[in-house]
């Protein structure tokens, strides 16, 4: 039996990173482990990330969260997938929702048949083909075991880690207060030995997990792995963010439109709005910024702007040595899809399956960078797309975007769909066809050509089939309650403090 070398696990940072990977390991490996969290209640977290995409409910599943006492104590509603404006021409608008877009044949997707019967000029619209989007521009939806729709959640940060860390004590993690002010490492390897607080307590470990933020306190400050910058592929470094109190009809769906250096978000909880303003530096100053994102709320202001400065990218190893970096520490997208929770929970799960149990093995480890790193980059183009996929003409910042060369992958891609149709999701990506399809015509990149299978159904056939899937969405949606309704009576939280 070979004998267990890595037991110690602590944990550098609270917030949503550190927390998420706590209850992970507790939840999944918990008396297989000694887990340690330092954190310090002095130190703020950025907390804006609100916004998520399905995988986050696999998350909670495989933990043993249940959805309704979550969504109560975190403020939560639900997000179908996100409405975005202005991207592609001042005045666009299109829906990119998590649900599947009509139903494909094994040969082809469905797209390939809708574009056929659109040939010969029947079809309808694309959207009339998908339940979530139409149920999200509705502000229709519906929760339990026999619901029909593909969804997320929006919800406070703030609120988010003490919830998930009650379910981490609960499985046997323990948490320390304290602010790191020294990092020993072993001398001749370089591995981190222990941390220690302002406190003088020292915490030794095994395995380290790097959860302080931009500032990356272990897996930078001092193992200088060194980062991969991508601002000349995404060019926003700026963020002006604060909470509004709600208005209008509450909507299940993130908001994100773009302006003349970037976009702007919204993010509806029970309790109030997330709003944020995302920009260029080098195309708008951070007064100016400020000043147009302040013109632009829709509602009483309820907290203080914060000013986020960032570094699009990513470290050049997630793991190096015996340290691990997770959420900001270990690089940021730009939130224009949603994914940063998505990636410190994916790893937290991929930690829990590859865990070093006999001890940090460069095989181990390079595996875990390659899978992280893959999917790092498929995020980071589907965000560039976005960009690329502009007319927009009217400054200097949207035509950069638009004529700025992209990854060659990218640029492949966006030419494979353009000149024959053909979508496809790899093994390490997790936006699928659906999502490329909603997208790229959202944006005006339509395909010229597309697969003659479609060709080997009469055109009587291929109506009545389109027919029925069509009317099939239509009577779903028809039953579905209101949102708002469904959602206080499913899983009203308390009014806010």
């Amino acid at each position: 039996m070979a004998e267990q070398v890595i037991r110690k696990v602590v944990i550098a940072g609270g917030g949503t990173a550190g927390w998420c990977v706590a209850t992970a390991l507790g939840k999944l490996l918990g008396p297989l482990l000694d887990i340690t969290l330092v954190e310090s209640a002095e130190i703020g977290i950025v907390g804006v990330g609100e916004a998520t995409i399905p995988t986050i409910r696999s998350f909670h599943r495989n933990l043993g969260i249940d959805e309704r006492d979550f969504m109560r104590n975190c403020q939560a509603g639900i997000k179908l997938g996100i409405s975005f404006d202005n991207w592609s021409r001042i005045g666009d608008h299109y829906f990119h929702s998590f649900g599947f877009v009509g139903k494909s044949p094994w040969l082809a997707p469905f797209h390939h048949m809708w574009l056929h019967a659109r040939s010969l000029g029947f079809g309808g619209d694309l959207q009339e083909y998908c339940l979530e989007l139409l149920a999200g521009e509705a502000a229709r939806f519906y929760a339990g075991p026999d619901g029909p729709l593909s969804y997320a959640y929006h919800f406070d940060t703030a609120l988010y880690g003490p919830y998930l860390r009650r379910h981490a004590e609960a499985a046997g993690v323990r948490r320390i207060e304290g602010r790191i002010n020294h990092v020993d490492q072993d001398a001749e390897t370089g591995f981190v030995t222990a941390i220690s607080l302002e406190s003088g307590q020292r915490i030794e470990g095994d395995l380290f997990i790097d959860c302080t933020g931009f500032r990356g306190i272990l897996i930078e400050q001092t193992l200088k792995t060194g980062y991969e910058d991508w601002d000349h592929w995404l060019a926003n470094n700026s963020a002006w963010a604060c909470q509004t109190e709600l208005y209008g009809r509450l909507n299940p769906y993130t908001s994100a439109i773009a302006h003349s250096a970037g976009w702007r978000w919204e993010i509806p909880l029970q309790h109030r709005i997330g709003n944020g303003f995302v920009y260029s530096n080098n195309h708008m100053s951070d007064d100016e910024a400020h000043a147009t994102f302040m013109t632009q709320l829709q509602a009483k202001v309820i907290s203080e702007p914060i000013h986020i400065r960032f570094r699009t990218g990513r470290r050049k190893k997630i793991w190096n040595k015996n340290v691990i970096a997770f959420g900001l520490a270990s690089g940021f997208i730009e939130p224009l899809e949603s994914t940063n929770i998505h990636l410190m929970q994916i790893c937290a799960v991929r930690l829990a399956q590859m865990f070093p149990f006999e001890g940090i093995r460069e095989p181990l480890v390079q595996r875990f960078n390659t899978a992280t790193a893959r999917e790092v980059e498929k995020i980071r183009n589907f965000v560039i797309m976005h960009y690329k996929a502009t007319e927009r003409d009217d400054n200097d910042y949207w035509r950069a975007r638009r004529d700025n060369p992209v990854p060659d992958d990218l640029a492949l891609r966006m030419q494979l769909f353009r000149e024959t149709g053909h979508l496809y999701q790899e093994e390490d990506e997790i936006f699928r066809i659906d999502s490329w399809l909603q997208v790229l015509p959202g944006q005006r990149v339509h395909a010229e050509g597309y697969h003659h299978a479609a060709r080997l159904t009469s055109p009587d056939k291929l109506r009545a089939s389109l027919d029925a899937m069509r009317a099939n969405v239509a009577e779903t949606l028809a039953k579905l309650p209101d949102y708002e309704t469904f959602l206080r009576q499913y899983c009203a939280a308390e009014p806010a403090a």
